[in-house]
């Protein structure tokens, strides 16, 4: 509070205060500083309202020739006469606006942000002109907002004075000293203990100056910490607890106007925001203002006032719990640093660790070699002394040989002396002469990757920089037959980074999420997908099949959490085509895929669009044209049927091949189950393919046609057909399985 209560000209707790225009407060001698004349490029602005209205007749009256020291013109005492004093002591109420104030630049070179401006000094003859007949215009600008006044015949008294803040001041001076000489050390051994003379903050102890110097020197640990005056007393008379807005001199004097010595305040006017007396309402001032009952009004004003602490007190309890978070981050960043300081020592300790036993294998690398070397060098000399000193002493002797001068004695020895001389000139063979091993060491240590990597050794993410949760978007995921499309998005305002998304898929039947172990292998039969697009649309799911989904983010720092689950249905009947890019050459397709013929004789086959491998399925093919009595086989087929021969031929294929009489059912080339009841143009065949009970039905016009053809099917299938030019036939897919299917025929022995 004590900020509340500085000037802030100043500096120092308010003397005196009185209330500007624009609300702010300034001492009474600080004013008199401030108040300067106003230059002569201003002088001629046209005269504006008062904020109070025209200054009353008492006032002209006192800014007469003759006037005391003591009247109303002027400031107090101290500004009895004197140019500068009549300049100063002229306040007027009106200002640049009508507002009651103006505003300006204020130079940077003005103390306190306030213009100050030169005197202009008297005209000669100026102190025997009368005061009224012209005073010199003079302004007061507040320090804090920088708004001018100006002064008119009332002065500085013009301004009224704020008594409340002058006994607030007067309260807290009191209570600061009693509080003041309250405050014992706590750390004394004297009794009583010596008055507190600082408070430290970390400590939360009040100290002496002596035991503050004993106790609490300003070095080592003690260096950071802050010392304080001591605290208020709570209870100290005056302070907050006590007074009760009684000063040192017994019961405040109620304040009287300041245009009507005698009369007390009884009034509040509204419109001129201040309390009046009941001779001003006498006078009609304020005939045509708002004007109500000062004690009401003083209610209203505490109840608002109130009412605006509490949103302030409320930011005040958030901003303490704030400063205590903000010393608690201080705590932690302190530890953490010295964590992560540890951290790195230990891990460039390791590093130099690996380094120096690294170095140690290369020099016992270095060593081996060198003494490899110097051993064979060593081995050669040997060698080579060995076969010289053999060489020279037999070259010594051939010649003490031929200085013999005996023919037959010479003759017995010369042909042995002359093998044992070749010999030993074939002991020196190329490269006998030449060192086995060079002095260069064929060893070169390739240290610049680890230098680089020293050089870019640096900190990567931290802990808890792994992608945030992935946001699923509903409103994009969706089914479509037996595939589902998933969509998502990282959350707004996400500054981790994302290198890419893996999607999880459960098996349709309630079972584990399967995940992907590798880049072509999945737990499941169908894909999962790991990238960086956020659309993935999945294929080959079953039909009538509910599917559990959800997503993660991973980066280098690791995988993040999953998103929420989402729940997929795919459709509960199957439609398709017939498969164009599956389909033999000679095979033609029209209606948007739905209707088959042949340009061959030979029967071809085509495929459905859609595999199944779980659940029951129905669809029914429409025989459009049937010319010559042709052989069309339904049935079902794998993926990598051969489609230049008739449907049920080979092993990958199981199928019905009916003509206009009978049918039989075909698998491997082997037919069985014939039974009467043909097709032609017009005819519906109907296949039922039931996954759940692994067997394969066949129906003609709705009639069920012989037993269930298949048995103990299982796998992945595909809806086939084989024609050739004789017969087209169009698919009709969507169907729901029949309810009730008429008794079938009994096949023919």
């Amino acid at each position: 509070m004590e900020e509340e209560l500085k000037c802030p000209v100043c500096g120092s707790l308010f003397r005196e205060p009185i209330i500007l225009p624009c609300s702010h407060n300034v001492c009474l001698p600080c004013a008199r500083t401030i108040a300067v004349q106003t230059p002569e490029s201003e002088q001629h602005l046209p005269p504006l309202l008062h904020s109070r209205g025209p200054a009353p007749p008492a006032a002209a009256a006192a800014a007469a020739p003759g006037a005391t020291a003591g009247s109303a013109a002027c400031l107090d005492s101290e500004c009895a006469a004197g140019a500068g004093g009549d300049h100063a002591d002229k306040l007027s109420l009106h200002s640049e606006t009508d507002s009651g104030y103006g505003s300006y630049t204020p130079s940077l070179k003005s103390p306190n942000g306030v213009r100050v401006l030169p005197l202009v000094p008297a005209p000669p003859g100026a102190a025997a002109a009368p005061r009224g007949a012209g005073p010199a215009s003079s302004s007061l600008t507040c320090p804090q907002c920088h708004r001018s006044a100006s002064l008119d015949q009332r002065g500085l008294r013009g301004f009224q004075r704020n008594r409340l803040l002058e006994a607030i001041v007067q309260r807290y001076q009191q209570g600061r000293a009693a509080a003041a000489a309250a405050a014992k050390c706590q750390l004394c051994d004297r009794s009583p203990p010596e008055p507190a003379a600082v408070l430290c903050e970390q400590c939360e102890v009040l100290y002496c100056a002596a035991c503050q110097l004993r106790c609490h020197p300003a070095r080592g640990p003690f260096a950071k910490h802050r010392l304080a005056p001591p605290p208020a007393h709570p209870g100290a008379p005056g302070g907050d607890g006590g007074g009760g807005g009684k000063g040192a001199g017994g019961a405040r004097k109620l304040p009287t106007c300041a245009e009507h010595d005698l009369e007390n305040y009884s009034m509040y006017c509204v419109s001129c925001r201040s309390p009046v007396c009941y001779q001003c309402l006498e006078e009609g001032k304020h005939s045509k203002h708002d004007v109500k009952a000062l004690g009401a009004m003083w209610k209203q004003h505490k109840a608002q006032l109130s009412q605006a602490l509490n949103g302030v007190s409320d930011k005040a309890k958030e901003a303490k719990e704030f400063l205590v978070q903000l010393k608690n981050l201080l705590q932690q960043i302190q530890e953490n640093g010295l964590d992560y300081e540890a951290c790195l020592v230990a891990q460039c300790d390791a590093l130099v660790d690996a380094l120096t036993r690294q170095k140690a294998k290369l020099l016992t690398k270095v060593t081996k070699e060198r003494e490899h070397k110097l051993k064979v060098v060593w081995d050669q000399i040997n060698h080579c002394t060995l076969k010289l000193r053999q060489s020279t002493g037999l070259m010594e002797y051939c010649l003490e040989v031929i200085k013999e001068n005996d023919p037959s004695g010479f003759l017995q020895i010369s042909d042995a002396l002359i093998k044992r001389v070749q010999v030993s000139q074939e002991q020196w063979v190329k490269g006998a002469l030449e060192p086995k091993v060079s002095a260069e060491f064929d060893l070169t240590l390739d240290s610049e990757p680890l230098l680089q990597s020293i050089h870019q050794l640096d900190f990567i993410q931290m802990k808890c920089r792994v992608p945030p949760v992935p946001l699923l978007q509903l409103e994009k995921c969706c089914t479509r037959n037996n595939s589902v499309t998933l969509a998502w998005r990282m959350p707004p305002l996400s500054h981790n980074p994302v290198e890419g998304y893996i999607l999880e898929l459960d098996d349709g039947d309630g079972g584990q999420f399967r995940v992907r172990i590798s880049f072509s292998i999945y737990l499941c039969f169908f894909e999962v997908y790991v990238g960086k697009e956020t659309l993935c649309t999945i294929d080959g799911l079953h039909f009538n099949s509910t599917y559990n989904a959800r997503v993660k983010a991973f980066n280098s720092s690791g995988v993040g959490p999953y998103s929420k689950t989402v729940i997929l249905q795919t459709s509960d009947v199957a439609w398709f085509t017939f498969d164009p890019s599956s389909a033999h050459r000679d095979i033609v397709l029209s209606n948007d895929n739905q209707t088959a013929t042949c340009n061959s004789y030979d029967d071809r086959v085509v495929l459905g669009t859609a595999a199944f491998s779980k659940g029951v399925h129905y669809w029914e093919l429409h025989v459009d044209r049937y010319d010559n009595h042709p052989d069309p086989a339904f049935g079902i087929a794998r993926i990598n049927v051969v489609k230049d021969m008739m449907l049920g031929k080979d092993d990958k294929a199981w199928a019905m091949y009916v003509d206009n009489n009978r049918s039989w059912f075909m698998h491997c080339n082997s037919h069985t189950n014939r039974t009467e009841g043909g097709v032609s143009k017009g005819a519906t065949v109907g296949v039922l393919l039931d996954l759940n009970k692994h067997n394969l039905t066949f129906y003609i016009n709705g009639q069920q046609q012989g037993p269930a053809a298949f048995e103990n099917i299982e796998g992945v299938f595909m809806p086939a057909l084989s024609l050739n030019r004789n017969v087209q036939v169009t698919l009709h897919t969507g169907l729901e399985v029949p309810q009730s299917v008429k008794q079938p025929k009994l096949p023919n022995n």
